[in-house]
């Protein structure tokens, strides 16, 4: 049941779809293409299989349906490989401007003896389940088993960064999935940038390339599922750039429990309590606790292509499951009449003790008047540049004084900015001077270093 102080609901727009099913079954046998012609049979279509002597195999979401009475033989595979790309060092191959993906199987001997030729679809329509996720700027990874949706999911999150709200982003495109094969990228991602990726196992490597030699504001990357790539990962958000990104697993708690990708939701260590925390927790001693900040704050489980479950604070979720409660995430569901429904967590207890004071709205000020200063009784105004507004929040939980964000320059007591940040910005820094608005700058936009410097600022402004 929808809580009655929910919002109403939300209609989303007609999805616009592009397969361009035809260049893909133009390369395949002409028994498979005489058997998907009819355009009920392309409904829905995920990928057909052809596997060396076995009959060609068309794959939907809910069935499987033969292709014709002929197995596949080797001139058949053959007579597709002719007509693809190069196959990778993932054995995949796609089709020049095209989303789809062919994926080779080969013998001990390096022979194909099998393809699994993917439909790629570009959806335009479905991040409006996400949208406000995407204006906070803050990093994003998607969950799911495969097949759900996440890489379509993700051209469209790229297309809506780019194009709608004007970031630079850059798309690390390892297997040519993101933005379809060949040089030119598929105009699903609209204007993003593409990198492609010569081997997998670099893939950590080009990331953090993209970051160095690119500027952007925004990575998008597709299966995160090594440890230098979660690494990586966690380097880059450190500088202060927005992640969107994909990894398998049906749900948080699965992350959580994968050595290898658990840094990527904060990861988790082993702490001693003294026997006085253990009675208050009515715990043993010896506990599992979050280890850091999670890369990624926001977190989205896809359950099906309408269903997801949203994790609107990731660290908060993992303290839960670390303490053997469950995950209560908010539930986004679009239904068959197109309308958006979100069905918002019942939480019994707070995930962890609320702050007192919590930033409220500052009144506007008359136009070309400047704010004046907070006295050292009242709350701290900060003015974020860089700085994730959600972070700045959660580093302020733990303080004695009052925080509150300031929207404008002219309303800060003080301006918090990471370092690379505030060198693209002299105009911000001029205005600072000529108002005498202290500036902080910190390295990373990271939680301990935004803790810190909250203590710093609070003991000036308390003092002044």
């Amino acid at each position: 049941m929808l809580a009655n102080s929910e919002p109403a609901p939300i209609t989303i727009s007609e999805q616009r779809i592009t397969d361009d099913l035809d260049r893909l079954l133009a390369v395949l046998p002409a028994v498979v293409q005489q058997a998907l012609a009819a355009p009920a049979q392309r409904q829905g279509l995920l990928e057909v299989v052809l596997d060396l002597g076995r009959l060609p195999e068309a794959r939907y979401p809910d069935r499987a349906m033969d292709l014709g009475s002929q197995p596949i033989d080797r001139a058949d595979l053959r007579g597709v490989i002719e007509q693809l790309g190069c196959f990778g060092g993932d054995n995949r191959a796609g089709i020049e401007r095209t989303l789809h993906r062919i994926s080779a199987l080969r013998n001990r001997s390096g022979e194909v003896i099998g393809l699994t030729c993917r439909v790629g679809r570009a959806v335009f329509g479905t991040v409006a389940m996400v949208r406000d996720l995407l204006d906070s700027g803050e990093s994003l990874l998607l969950l799911g088993r495969p097949g759900v949706g996440k890489t379509t999911a993700l051209r469209e999150i790229a297309r809506v960064l780019a194009d709608d709200l004007g970031r630079r982003v850059v798309v690390i495109d390892t297997s040519n999935e993101i933005a379809g094969d060949g040089d030119i990228p598929h105009p699903a991602i609209g204007r993003a940038r593409r990198l492609q990726v010569a081997r997998p196992d670099l893939q950590h490597q080009v990331m953090i390339e993209a970051v160095e030699n690119h500027m952007p504001e925004v990575i998008v990357i597709d299966e995160i599922g090594t440890e230098q790539e979660a690494r990586a990962a966690r380097t880059i958000a450190e500088r202060g750039v927005q992640l969107v990104a994909t990894a398998h697993g049906n749900a948080l708690a699965n992350l959580l429990r994968n050595p290898t990708l658990s840094d990527l939701v904060g990861g988790i260590q082993s702490v001693t309590l003294g026997d006085e925390e253990a009675r208050r927790r009515g715990s043993q001693k010896a506990v599992l606790e979050r280890a850091a900040a999670p890369t990624f704050p926001l977190a989205v489980e896809m359950h099906s292509r309408s269903r997801w479950l949203v994790h609107g604070d990731v660290a908060a979720t993992v303290d839960r499951l670390l303490r053997g409660e469950q995950a209560q995430p908010e539930i986004r569901e679009v239904g068959a009449d197109g309308i958006l429904r979100v069905e918002a967590p019942s939480l019994s207890r707070p995930l962890r003790p609320r702050p007192q004071l919590v930033p409220v709205p500052l009144p506007p000020l008359p136009l070309g008047a400047r704010a004046q200063r907070s006295p050292g009784g009242g709350p701290l105004r900060i003015y974020c540049c860089g700085i994730a507004h959600r972070l700045l929040l959660q580093a302020a939980r733990g303080q004695q004084g009052a925080v509150q964000l300031a929207e404008a320059l002219d309303q800060a007591d003080a301006v918090l900015a990471g370092r690379h940040q505030l060198g693209r910005q002299p105009e911000l820094r001029r205005q600072a001077r000529e108002q005498g608005v202290p500036i902080h700058v910190i390295k990373a936009d990271s939680l301990t270093q935004v803790q810190r410097a909250l203590e710093r600022l609070l003991r000036h402004h308390s003092r002044s």
